[in-house]
C-alpha cells in the first residue's frame, strides 16, 4: 500500500479533520491556534546533518550553531572531512557531535531511494549510521519526505505538550508516547505538527525547527 505523503495544507486541513474526530482534546488545541504549519523542508545531507545538529539542543541554540556552519560552509560533505576537530569545535559542536557529523559526512546514503521506501525501512536505513537514532531518523522521514504516519515519540517537546494538551501527571515516556500516537493513524505527523503548534502556544517558545 502506498503511503501518504504530505505536501500541502489542504493535507494538513484533512489531517486535522480526522484527528477532531478520533480526539477531542486535539479539537481544542485547533480552537486555540491560528495556524499548523506545513513544516516540509528539502531532504539530504544537508537537511540530515542539521537535524543531528538540532539533538538534544533548544531550537535557539541549534540555530545558532546551524548559522555559523553555514557561513563557515561546514554544512558540505567535504568541507567536513576536511575540517579539524577544532574548526568544528569552533562552531559550537561538541565532541560528540563531531564524531557524529563526520559519521554522516562518511556514510553511503542513497537519498534519493530513500524516497520512495517504506517509512520503517527508511528509520532502519537511516538509524545504521552512528549519531542517528529514531528520532533523528523520524524527523526527516516527517518533514523532508512528508511522510504523514510517522510520529517522534522521543522529543520532548511533544511528550510535553501532550501532557499539557491531556492533563497527564508526568510527561509520558518515549514508549507511552509511541503507543498513544497509532492512535492517531493514519495522521501522526499531523498530530505531531499540532502538539508542536500547541507548545509554543503554551510555552511561548519554538519545540522543534
Amino acid at each position: 500500500m502506498e503511503e501518504r505523503i504530505i505536501t500541502s495544507q489542504e493535507c494538513i486541513s484533512d489531517g486535522l479533520d480526522v484527528l477532531c474526530k478520533l480526539e477531542p482534546r486535539f479539537c481544542h488545541a485547533i480552537e486555540i491556534i491560528d495556524e499548523i504549519p506545513l513544516r516540509r523542508a528539502s531532504g539530504g545531507f544537508d537537511r540530515l546533518l542539521s537535524t543531528i545538529v538540532s539533538q538534544q539542543l533548544s531550537v535557539a541554540a541549534a540555530d545558532a550553531i546551524w548559522k555559523k556552519m553555514k557561513l563557515a560552509r561546514l554544512n558540505k560533505i567535504q568541507k567536513i572531512k576536511e575540517a579539524s576537530d577544532q574548526e568544528l569545535r569552533e562552531v559550537g559542536l561538541s565532541k560528540q557531535k563531531i564524531k557524529y557529523v563526520r559519521s554522516l559526512a562518511n556514510a553511503k546514503i542513497n537519498y534519493n531511494s530513500l524516497k520512495t521506501m517504506p517509512t520503517s525501512e527508511v528509520i532502519s536505513e537511516l538509524t545504521k549510521v552512528s549519531g542517528i537514532g529514531n528520532w533523528t531518523a523520524e524527523i526527516y522521514a516527517m518533514f523532508s519526505l512528508g511522510r504523514a504516519n510517522v510520529f517522534a515519540p522521543g522529543d520532548l517537546a511533544l511528550q510535553e505538550a501532550t501532557r499539557l494538551l491531556f492533563d497527564l501527571a508526568d510527561r509520558p515516556s518515549e514508549k507511552k508516547l509511541r503507543i498513544l500516537a497509532k492512535d492517531w493513524s493514519p495522521w501522526q505527523a499531523v498530530a505531531a505538527r499540532l502538539l508542536w503548534s500547541y507548545y509554543n502556544h503554551q510555552k511561548k517558545r519554538e519545540g522543534i525547527r
